[in-house]
C-alpha cells in the first residue's frame, strides 16, 4: 500500500508550476482590451460627429462619467472576486447601487424639450435594440478576458464572480460604445444602455460558471 508521502510525490511529480495571480496586472490587461477597442471603434470613424462641442455638457459628464466610475469598480469587484477568500456579493450589490444612483443623476441633465416629447419617441425602439446589441458586441471580448481570467483562479463562489463579471464587462462594452452614441436623452440611455448591460450579465451568469466546471 502507498504511503501517504509517496501518494502525494506522486500526484505532485508532473504538475506544471502555475503563475501566482496579480490583480496589477490583471487590471492592466482588462484597461489595455478596452483601450484597444476604443482605439479600433474610433480608427473606423465611428465616433459621435459633435463630440468635440457636447463633451462638456452636463449630459454628457453624467453619461460618460457614470460608466466610467462603475466601468472602474466592477472590474475591480469582478477581479478581486475570482480569490479564494473573496465574495463578491458586497461589491456586486455596490455597483447595483450605483448604477440606480447614476440612473436617478439622469432626471436632473435632461432638457424640457425630451421631457415634452412622447415616449416612443424617446425611447426610440429601432435605435434603441441597435444600441442594445451593440453594447452586447462590444462587452465580447471583456467577457471573454474575464472568463479566462476566472478559470485560471480560484473563486470560491464561480456564480457571483459571474454575475461581477458580467456587469465589468457590460458596462465596459457600454463606456466605449457611449463614444459614438448620437442619442441625447437621458431617458433613452438609461433604458437600452441598461438593458446592453441586463443582457451581458445574464449571458456571463449563465455561460460562465458552465465554463469554470469544465
Amino acid at each position: 500500500m502507498m504511503s501517504n508521502d509517496a501518494l502525494i510525490l506522486d500526484l505532485a511529480t508532473n504538475l506544471a508550476p502555475v503563475r501566482r495571480r496579480s490583480m496589477a496586472r490583471e487590471t492592466l490587461l482588462l484597461a489595455a482590451l478596452g483601450a484597444t477597442e476604443l482605439a479600433l471603434v474610433l480608427g473606423l470613424g465611428a465616433m459621435r460627429h459633435d463630440m468635440g462641442m457636447m463633451i462638456g455638457s452636463a449630459y454628457m459628464l453624467w453619461r460618460m462619467g457614470s460608466l466610467a466610475i462603475l466601468a472602474g469598480i466592477s472590474c475591480t469587484v469582478a477581479i478581486r472576486s475570482f480569490a479564494p477568500t473573496a465574495s463578491p456579493r458586497r461589491g456586486v450589490m455596490l455597483v447595483f447601487l450605483l448604477a440606480v444612483l447614476a440612473m436617478v443623476g439622469g432626471a436632473f441633465v435632461g432638457t424640457a424639450a425630451d421631457s415634452g416629447r412622447a415616449l416612443l419617441d424617446r425611447i426610440s425602439p429601432a435605435n434603441g435594440l441597435l444600441c442594445a446589441v451593440s453594447i452586447v458586441v462590444l462587452a465580447v471580448p471583456v467577457m471573454a478576458m474575464l472568463g479566462i481570467l476566472m478559470r485560471r483562479a480560484a473563486p470560491a463562489h464561480p456564480e457571483g464572480s459571474a454575475l461581477a463579471s458580467g456587469l465589468a464587462a457590460g458596462t465596459v462594452g457600454a463606456l466605449v460604445f457611449a463614444f459614438c452614441c448620437p442619442m441625447n436623452d437621458p431617458l433613452y440611455i438609461v433604458v437600452w444602455y441598461g438593458t446592453g448591460c441586463a443582457a451581458v450579465t445574464a449571458i456571463a451568469r449563465w455561460l460562465l460558471p458552465r465554463r469554470y466546471r469544465l
